[in-house]
């Protein structure tokens, strides 16, 4: 199936590039995760006092062959359970990434006391991860690579992730300014948006000067929670390449979770018109082959997300800008 694809390579610029020429390279690459069995443990974030299960691959010869794999936090989205982020999270870990993913629990006026995700928690994260790479009894001894991090987040955690990039510190993401890591080179965000007062309108955006940290916005088109122009609009705003907006037809704001309105989340209404398997699948394979082209300079990852992917993919749609080569 042929698409067109809306490709900007510089601001002001629009390319409209027909994916027919890049057909032999989408039909050459596997897009599927690189590594097929993934095993997880829960460890506590000594910092924060946060559990959080981890998922890394499962190779027999992971510890003799000099394995480095990068770390990918999960920002949880509002009353969603690290549980419900399992099928998501090891789908990304097979693209060959740590994947943590904590519950982050704490009182939020004027919702009480619940499950949601903080700034704080990327430093936390991080250290923590230093510690288990350097902990022999660690199930991820000597295998970690703290020296890059994706974030990914859901919802709330997707708000929380592009407001320590964007440098701003909303009052319900963080309760004291965060620093991000230099460590952070890549963010992957499913249903969001970054605004002072997302339930006010007219809806007014915050600039996100993401100075070269590659971002990827995913959005679902039955998004009955945080509708789809929100996150179109925060696209909008993000003031530097490489940026990406992906959108998966027929899903609503749950496509990440293990199941659609998972217990104690907000109810979205709408309805999703495919499997929560491929939705599932489909979101965490362009989230890891996105990290593996930010974070790995992975060429063949960059030509799918960049060029191919959608036009392999018939519910998905891809627009994107990326730094001239």
């Amino acid at each position: 199936m042929l698409k067109l694809k809306i490709l900007s390579v510089v601001p002001g610029t629009l390319l409209v590039v027909l994916s027919m020429s890049k057909t032999a390279t989408a039909t050459t690459f596997n897009p599927s995760p690189i590594f097929t069995d993934i095993t997880s443990y829960t460890t506590n974030i000594s910092t924060t006092n946060d559990l959080a299960d981890i998922y890394f691959p499962n190779l027999s010869n992971l510890k003799t062959d000099n394995y480095s794999f990068p770390v990918a936090l999960l920002l949880q989205g509002a009353n969603v359970d690290k549980s419900d982020y399992s099928n998501y999270a090891s789908t990304v870990a097979g693209y060959g990434f740590v994947v943590v993913v904590p519950n982050n629990e704490r009182t939020l006026p004027p919702l009480g006391k619940g499950l949601f995700s903080q700034t704080e928690q990327i430093n936390a994260v991080l250290a923590q991860m230093r510690t288990e790479n350097s902990n022999s009894n660690s199930p991820v001894a000597g295998i970690v690579n703290t020296q890059k991090l994706g974030l990914l987040g859901h919802s709330f955690g997707g708000g929380v992730g592009l407001s320590v990039i964007a440098d701003v510190c909303l009052p319900r993401f963080c309760s004291s300014p965060t620093s991000l890591p230099s460590e952070v080179v890549a963010g992957v965000f499913y249903a969001t948006g970054l605004a002072p007062t997302p339930n006010v309108l007219p809806v007014e955006y915050i600039p996100i000067n993401n100075s070269g940290i590659a971002i990827a916005l995913l959005k679902g088109t039955l998004d009955g929670i945080v509708p789809p122009f929100i996150t179109y609009r925060t696209y909008e705003n993000i003031q530097n390449p490489p940026k990406t907006l992906i959108t998966l037809a027929g899903t609503n704001h749950y496509g990440i979770t293990n199941t659609n309105n998972p217990p104690g989340s907000l109810l979205d209404r709408n309805t999703p018109t495919i499997p929560q398997d491929i939705a599932i699948e489909t979101l965490a394979r362009w989230s890891g082959l996105f990290l593996r082209a930010s974070i790995l300079n992975d060429k063949d990852a960059f030509n799918y997300v960049y060029f191919t992917g959608d036009a392999t993919d018939p519910n998905i749609t891809v627009i994107s800008e990326r730094i001239p080569e």
